[in-house]
């Protein structure tokens, strides 16, 4: 018999006998599934703050900054305003967004900011999420009174963003320039030469990049610590079920010594007898790691969220999806390598002596 068909049948027989070892089988697809939705969870946060980040933005508007400015962070005033040391960004523009029939930004309640006047408007997790941002409200920005004129709404953002005249929030912080200007050009072809003409024009410190990377510059670090912080704990959890499915398959093997030996005196190879077990292993994650998925899916997909006082909705992708089934079998593949290499080197003569 060649090493497929060994293979295909020693495979099919033990995959037979699961429901003979129920109790070790369910040791490994809960630990798997537990790993799993741990971390497609965790890592729904770093994709929830980009799509919230990258949300609305287009490929013909572009950002211009004067150099070493980090974009949206650069124009960022923060602010404790409750308990719980939450912190919201105070943004100064030149004039309210929605007089732009372009814009994403569309308002929901009172009215919009008068120029010259200590007046902002927020958006709307601001008033559902924090105290203080109900119209005619009054928040303390930079040593004066602010009172809050209206509320606006930008699709699926959980941010609390306040808007203000641009003009007094310099002059609140005694800042005579801006950092950053929004354009919009006539074509996505024309990003190449507004660049080269700020490029040659040396008395110019600016520099222009797309919106979405602009924007994901801005979230860079967050997302880089977040995507950390998932995979340390995904480890730890993957380490937990691998070590869980190492000894469910050690007492799998023990179990079946002297039927292993008695397929290898009438001719099975130790080469199937390993890929086998080393399969079943990977088969047995699979299931774990598609519950894995739906129960992160399920449990957590735009579930709203604050770490570090920036608010977002959770997004469970279909790339983290894969990202968890690869996950799993990985954990599958490690998890069954020791208990292979053990049936496989069993003597003959022992294993079957053994009761």
């Amino acid at each position: 018999m060649n090493f497929f068909r060994q293979f295909t049948a020693l495979l099919s027989l033990s995959l037979s006998g699961v429901k003979q070892r129920v109790g070790s089988v369910l040791t490994i697809i809960i630990g798997v599934t537990s790993a799993v939705a741990v971390l497609v969870s965790m890592l729904a946060m770093g994709s929830g703050a980009r799509r919230q980040v990258l949300a609305g933005v287009r490929e013909d508007r572009v950002v211009v900054n004067t150099h070493g400015a980090s974009g949206i962070q650069s124009i960022e005033a923060r602010r404790r305003i409750t308990a719980r040391r939450t912190f919201f960004p105070v943004i100064g523009v030149t004039r309210p967004p929605f007089a732009d029939a372009q814009s994403e930004l569309h308002l929901t309640e009172g009215r919009a900011f008068r120029p010259g006047l200590h007046e902002i408007i927020a958006s709307t997790p601001c008033d559902r999420q924090l105290s203080g941002f109900a119209i005619g409200d009054k928040r303390p920005i930079g040593g004066a009174d602010w009172t809050v004129v209206g509320h606006y709404d930008e699709g699926d953002v959980q941010q609390c963003v306040v808007l203000a005249d641009a003009e007094i929030l310099m002059s609140t912080y005694n800042n005579n320039s801006y950092t950053q200007a929004t354009a919009t050009l006539e074509s996505p072809a024309d990003y190449a030469v507004l660049q080269r003409a700020l490029e040659q024009n040396p008395t110019l410190h600016l520099e222009v990049r797309h919106e979405a990377e602009a924007r994901e510059e801005g979230i860079k670090g967050l997302h880089n610590l977040l995507n950390f912080a998932a995979y340390f704990v995904g480890s730890i959890m993957a380490i937990g079920a691998t070590l869980g499915a190492v000894n469910s398959l050690y007492s799998i093997v023990d179990a079946r010594r002297r039927e292993i030996a008695t397929l290898r005196a009438i001719g099975f190879g130790s080469a199937p007898v390993a890929a086998s077990i080393l399969c079943e292993s990977i088969l047995l994650a699979l299931p774990g790691a598609l519950l894995g998925v739906l129960l992160a899916w399920a449990l957590f997909h735009r579930m709203a969220v604050s770490p570090f006082g920036f608010s977002f909705l959770l997004d469970v992708t279909p790339r983290l999806a894969v990202i968890g089934v690869v996950w799993a079998l990985a954990m599958g593949l490690i998890g069954g390598l020791l208990p292979a290499l053990r049936a496989a080197r069993v003597p003959v003569t022992t294993a079957l002596r053994a009761t």
